[in-house]
């Protein structure tokens, strides 16, 4: 087997199955669950439709490199949302779902023959490490400093972590703050890029569900208003799954240096991860059309409207600057009691900030702490009905504990 398996850290939801698994759930109450970060809004009838007309599809084995109409979409999808063109045929690759892409991305660009660190956000999304650690490197934890909006100090990342760095993880928004990186911090990794040659993974999987007037700025966005109009060393990874509530589609693109993509194909080619035709076919109608995505922020913003004032009231959390999370700062510090109890006495599910983190910036490394620690993060992809319900029993919850 390979070895390097061993190195994988349980899932968070793994851990979260553990830590209920001796809890009953409160029978008086029906299961509300705000613990995963899947969609629950319909999916739009006009992707539904598309795959439907799409079935003769099925008789053919797809291109890893996807339908020319399919990459023109998304190239189309981009200038309308940043104002960049690309070159669809060189800049833009489809993929089935982020999550793969940002997997397979890591061991496309990690050279194993030299010793090798990728640097993520801390907390963050698991596949960033476990892409890493099977890719034969070690990682990097930079921690979100509360002071910064949950954005990374990245002026605290050592230069000889830096020197070392083949490969960085940013996510703007974040999973699970919400955070949008600025312009500065941009400014400041492409030039660490420029010095040490590592590449940029941008993942931008929230970037259509916002609540300020501005969009979230993008990557590649950034790149272009600071005159990187090649996009050296930046790939950007988006998805339809929050876009356009069709999570099991497994359906996005990943766009930037033209140099880094032709590689990304040529690994993808012997990977086996083409797209299927039925969901080439439905993606494009996704991407061409822009008013289930208005609609679809749009209930996230009421829905947030109406759930963050109850929840402030109890606990230290605010209004994200985008995403589909609320990350909160619990009473009594205990993240992972405060998960327990709740399931316990009101049938709530929620995650612990600490599951989506590492104490110190290496594993194994007995020095620092657990920036996750103290909060939770609830996911509110449910209808608003039941988001309220859920926030009531935390209030209750929160009050009962205090009392």
């Amino acid at each position: 087997m390979n070895p390097l398996l061993s190195r994988l850290q349980p899932y968070p939801f793994e851990r979260l199955k553990q830590l209920f698994s001796t809890v009953t759930p409160a029978p008086a109450y029906s299961p509300i669950s705000l613990g995963i970060g899947e969609p629950r809004h319909a999916t739009p009838a006009l992707v539904l439709e598309a795959l439907a007309q799409a079935t003769a599809q099925l008789a053919a084995y797809p291109a890893t490199a996807g339908l020319p109409a399919l990459r023109a979409s998304c190239a189309n999808w981009v200038q309308r949302r940043y104002g960049l063109t690309l070159d669809a045929a060189t800049q833009i690759l489809p993929v089935n779902g982020s999550r793969e892409a940002l997997f397979a991305f890591a061991q496309t660009v990690i050279d194993p023959t030299r010793e090798a660190v990728v640097v993520c956000p801390n907390p963050f999304y698991q596949i960033y490490e476990g892409a890493a650690l099977l890719a034969g490197a070690q990682t990097y934890y930079a921690p979100s400093d509360p002071a910064l909006n949950f954005n990374v100090n990245w002026d605290q990342v050592p230069a000889e972590v830096w020197a070392k760095t083949q490969l960085l993880f940013v996510c703007s928004p974040g999973n699970p703050t919400g955070a949008v990186m600025p312009m500065r911090d941009w400014e400041k990794l492409f030039a660490l890029s420029d010095q040490h040659g590592f590449v940029i993974a941008s993942d931008e999987c929230y970037s259509e569900i916002y609540f300020r007037e501005e969009a979230p700025l993008g990557g590649l966005e950034a790149a272009a208003k600071l005159g990187r109009t090649d996009f050296k060393n930046l790939v950007a990874f988006t998805s339809l799954s929050k876009r356009s509530n069709v999570p099991g589609m497994r359906s996005g693109f990943v766009a930037g240096d033209a140099h880094i993509l032709k590689q990304f194909l040529l690994y993808r080619t012997y990977h086996g991860s083409a797209m299927s035709g039925m969901v080439q076919a439905a993606s494009m109608a996704a991407w061409d059309d822009e008013a289930h995505v208005v609609a679809n922020r749009e209930q996230y913003r009421q829905k947030f409207a109406a759930v963050t004032p109850l929840l402030e009231a109890v606990m230290d959390v605010r209004l994200p600057d985008a995403g589909f999370y609320l990350w909160a700062a619990v009473p009594g510090g205990d993240d992972v009691a405060f998960a327990r109890d709740l399931l316990a006495q009101y049938n709530v599910t929620v995650l612990p900030g600490s599951y989506l983190a590492r104490e110190g910036h290496f594993i194994g490394d007995a020095k620092g702490f657990n920036p996750g620690a103290g909060r939770i993060r609830m996911a509110l992809v449910a209808e608003t009905a039941e988001c309220l319900e859920a926030a009531q029993r935390i209030v209750a919850f929160v009050k009962n504990t205090q009392s």
